[in-house]
């Protein structure tokens, strides 16, 4: 659980929290108990008094706004009311990218929640410079996850994406309405309509998953097997984006198309 930099507070004292997640449905009244480490956050760092509110999302998705009835460990509180703006994306969007070095996944998972993605998807190309294996891989994932659920609380998202490593067999056979891959020599030949084409044939409540490349890109034949799976190859523009920014061009522009006109 995170401060946010919202400017109207979700409760009337002591400022602004982000929300909370909650392993559990809840309905008006409801009285519940917060786990351990979010207990320790809400109560020791950032020192929430009895009385004050903060923002539960159920396992439901429904959001409610909940005051604190103690300051004793776990935390407890009332569901007081329901929060019925929803705040997610119109279309379902998976990203899936090739595994990149350093922090680059991480930012990707961190401020892809931010724009509204609802998966990740990561995926070993054979420009790949970063390899996982096995035990590698449990590690990784748990660290994902902790950063999704952090950037989806400071981002009042309603829900958690789901983080997984998938086979590029798997990514293939994605069975995703819309599908398209982000193809940087599409770009260099001019090709700008098929991103386009891809958000004007996508209505609000479909999905859509974007491929992205490592930072090598996709080798020759990975870009046949998608075209073979009829992906929709996409140029993202005149100009060269890396790893990590491709996707957030994507996550703005289906921001823009399907929230911002």
């Amino acid at each position: 659980m995170a401060r946010s930099n919202c400017v109207t507070p979700t409760w009337r004292v002591g400022g602004c929290y982000a929300k909370v997640f909650i392993n559990e449905a809840l309905a008006l009244q409801d009285e519940f108990t917060l786990s351990k480490a979010d207990s320790h956050h809400l109560l020791k760092v950032m020192r929430a008094q009895i009385g004050e509110k903060i923002e539960v999302v159920g396992s439901d998705q429904r959001v409610w706004l909940s005051q604190l009835l103690d300051n004793a460990a776990p935390a407890s509180l009332k569901a007081v009311q329901e929060i019925t703006k929803s705040v997610e994306l119109p279309v379902e969007v998976t990203i899936a990218c090739g595994i990149s070095k350093g922090d680059k996944n991480e930012q990707i998972i961190k401020r892809g929640t931010e724009m509204g993605a609802s998966h990740f998807q990561f995926f070993t190309a054979r420009y790949s410079v970063a390899r996982w294996n096995e035990k590698k891989i449990e590690r990784k994932l748990q660290r994902f996850e902790e950063i999704a659920k952090a950037a989806a609380e400071q981002s009042h998202r309603q829900m958690i994406p789901t983080v997984e490593i998938i086979s590029f067999a798997d990514l293939v056979n994605s069975p995703v309405q819309h599908r398209m891959v982000a193809y940087e020599e599409s770009a260099k030949e001019g090709e700008f309509a098929n991103f386009k084409r891809v958000l004007s044939n996508t209505a609000s409540g479909d999905a859509l998953l974007a491929v992205f490349g490592p930072e090598g890109g996709l080798a020759p034949e990975e870009i046949k097997s998608f075209n073979d799976a009829n992906f929709t190859l996409a140029g993202l523009g005149p100009r060269i984006l890396r790893a990590e920014s491709a996707p957030m061009y994507v996550l703005s522009a289906i921001s823009y198309q399907f929230e911002l006109q």
